[in-house]
């Protein structure tokens, strides 16, 4: 699995705005500052997420990003469907929607299991946890592990 500069650049952009969300709107050119994401990027980053119900902007000088909807309701799973679509897929297909025949049939179970591991961890994470660095034991532990570290 591969997460993309956008998802990435995504989940940094929406995690500043739970931060500052008590401040009022944030400028586009604010967080692509302080998370050092091209601007240009962002801004179409930042479509996507309104699109998706995730972020509202406001035009004006006081306008801005904020986030939709409370950081405690947005997984980090809605961060990365918002801008990437669906999160696991093989061969840019979803995994349900294949078929594997003959000695390849094993396949399509480890995909769907791979599936469900990576949308148990993205979607037991929300933003308010990211933005309270109080990310679930589960994920913690998992990172604990020395192996996690590892690049084999």
């Amino acid at each position: 699995m591969r997460i993309s500069a956008r998802a990435d650049y995504a989940v940094r952009a929406v995690l500043e705005l739970a931060v500052r969300q008590a401040n009022g709107p944030v400028k586009a050119e604010e967080i692509a500052a302080v998370q050092d994401i091209p601007h240009k990027f962002l801004e179409g980053i930042l479509g996507a997420l309104r699109r998706a119900g995730i972020v509202e902007s406001r035009r004006g000088g006081g306008g801005g990003y904020r986030l939709a909807k409370d950081a405690a309701t947005i997984t980090v799973a809605d961060v990365i469907r918002g801008v990437d679509g669906p999160i696991v897929s093989v061969r840019g297909e979803r995994p349900t929607d294949l078929s594997c025949t003959g000695t390849a049939r094993p396949l399509l179970p480890l995909w769907i299991a791979l599936r469900a591991n990576v949308r148990r961890i993205l979607e037991g994470v929300t933003v308010a946890d990211l933005a309270a660095d109080a990310l679930p034991e589960t994920v913690r532990a998992l990172a604990a592990e020395p192996s996690a570290w590892e690049n084999p």
